[in-house]
């Protein structure tokens, strides 16, 4: 693999973590997708493929397009 394609994977396990809080899962299910993500972080940043900072980038995008998405959806149940 190469970095690209594990940021991607990085990417949907912060994403299946947000989505898994958000939708009312229950307390094991969300530490389940919260143990994934933050292992598979551990691993990037012990192996020095990614530093704290573009960590900390790639998992504030993520949120930050969840968010986006989340209230592009909203405002279009409002408006129909």
């Amino acid at each position: 693999m190469n970095l690209d394609e594990l940021k991607r994977t990085l990417r949907g396990l912060v994403r299946k973590t947000i989505e898994t809080r958000f939708s009312g899962a229950n307390y094991a299910t969300l530490a389940q997708a919260r143990g994934y993500a933050d292992g598979y972080m551990r691993a990037l940043l012990d192996a020095g493929l990614i530093d704290q900072r573009q960590l900390l980038e790639l998992v504030n995008a993520e949120r930050r397009l969840f968010v986006d998405e989340a209230t592009k959806l909203g405002s279009a149940t409002r408006a129909a």
